[in-house]
């Protein structure tokens, strides 16, 4: 499903990640853990194609996604990956229901069809009666997992997320974590996480250690 081959990412002078290799099979959850500083953040945006690694290549279905154009890539991260942040980044001017549907709008759904899934998503997370809501007005729990509602809706294979629960309470926080299991029964997702959490990381399928800038 994804493959990193020997990554290496420096910032100036400093040197993020030494070589990252690594593989994730498809329906796998796999925490990514380790102190602040050890190059996860950087791993999963490169993983995710938000950044290009100096060298090595990422692989996701077999298409090393490194070697992209600007234009495709970000056709390919509208298609196949989502990605959840620490923070919700909800844009306040716009409905839950609008928030949701906007990676469906960018891919070419039309409106019609994009708040349809964007319902039945909400509905499947029980935020129906949230729709016409400003972020403004909702709970950070209800707003994480609109975000999440919106990083799924063009069904990508593979989902990221940094840092997901960092901002949530332990209850809103466990809710969050058992949802992204749920999800991976229901579509079948990969699931890519960073986090400081261990429980969420002890639940998860696999637990990739992280320090400075290599796996040990």
């Amino acid at each position: 499903m994804i493959k990193a081959i020997n990554i290496h990412k420096s910032y100036g002078n400093v040197e993020v990640l030494k070589g990252i290799t690594l593989e994730i099979a498809k329906g796998e959850i796999v925490a990514v853990t380790g102190a602040s500083g050890a190059g996860k953040t950087t791993l999963l945006q490169i993983m995710s194609g938000l950044e290009k690694p100096d060298s090595g290549g990422i692989y996701i279905n077999g298409n090393d996604i490194s070697k992209l154009s600007p234009y495709n890539m970000a056709k390919f991260r509208n298609s196949q990956t989502g990605f959840v942040f620490q923070f919700h980044y909800l844009l306040p001017e716009f409905s839950v229901l609008e928030n949701v549907m906007m990676p469906a709008l960018i891919g070419g759904v039309s409106k019609k069809n994009a708040a349809e899934k964007a319902r039945e998503l909400l509905k499947f997370l029980g935020l129906s009666d949230r729709e016409n809501h400003r972020p403004s007005e909702i709970s950070g729990g209800e707003s994480q997992r609109v975000a999440v509602a919106r990083a799924i809706i063009n069904n990508p294979p593979v989902v990221f997320a940094d840092e997901p629960s960092g901002n949530l309470d332990t209850a809103n926080a466990e809710q969050l974590h058992k949802l992204f299991f749920v999800l991976r029964e229901k579509y079948g997702q990969t699931y890519i996480i960073v986090t400081h959490n261990e429980h969420l990381a002890e639940m998860s399928d696999r637990k990739i250690i992280m320090k400075d800038g290599t796996i040990e």
